[in-house]
């Protein structure tokens, strides 16, 4: 039995098909345009696999606590942290029981369409939920960084609880570098004592892991 594994980000789209957790084909396709890559998804749909693992991280998102069930009010909600159009935006939720918390996000619903058009066995998720679901934690102050193309995951973690979870556009180092100084400030971190986890597009962004290690003293590669 294989999977086909895609993951959308902000300007492009990456998919692998594994079968027994063996890469069988994998590529990645940056560009922001949707109709392309709407052409490539329709592509890569047409190959042969038997169930499909699709993870969104596109930052159209809004967190709630567990529970929060007013799901009517997703849409308004992501609103306040992004520009949203609801006649081509699908409304998601992604669910955190570790945490304790649920993301509403939007997908675009031409990409969902399609995907669920194959009637094939489809499980959709967030990917802040499926990167905290993968995070081993431990009782001290914690960052944790997923890199992709001019983008990432942040989240911060204090003895296992979750203080902060972000996804934003990188377009400078510098300014991403400035971006974590201040949020460590205003929650109360101090860099001697926090330890930094790396992981993703590490060597597409390999100059700003080179400043970071500047600044950080406790900073491990996740590859």
């Amino acid at each position: 039995m294989s999977q086909l594994h895609l993951l959308f980000t902000k300007d492009g789209l990456q998919y692998k098909i594994l079968k027994r957790n063996h890469i069988l084909e994998e590529a990645m396709y940056i560009n922001d345009n949707e109709d392309i890559i709407y052409s490539h998804l329709t592509n890569i749909l047409n190959k042969d696999f038997n169930s499909i693992s699709v993870v969104s991280a596109i930052n159209h998102f809004t967190i709630t606590p567990d529970g929060f069930s007013h799901h009517e009010m997703g849409f308004d909600l992501i609103r306040f942290n992004s520009p949203i159009n609801e006649k081509t935006e699908e409304l998601m939720l992604s669910i955190n029981k570790k945490f304790k918390i649920q993301f509403y996000y939007s997908f675009p619903k031409k990409y969902y369409t399609l995907i669920k058009g194959k009637n094939k066995k489809t499980q959709f998720n967030f990917s802040g939920e499926n990167f905290l679901q993968n995070i081993h934690c431990k009782n001290r102050k914690e960052i944790h960084i997923n890199l992709y193309h001019q983008q990432c995951e942040f989240v911060a973690l204090d003895h296992k609880n979750l203080i902060l979870y972000n996804n934003l556009d990188i377009y400078s180092e510098v300014d991403f570098l400035y971006f974590i100084m201040f949020s460590l400030t205003k929650i109360n971190f101090n860099l001697d004592e926090t330890h930094f986890f790396i992981y993703g597009e590490i060597i597409e962004n390999e100059t700003f892991v080179s400043e970071l290690k500047k600044f950080v003293k406790n900073i491990k590669i996740i590859k």
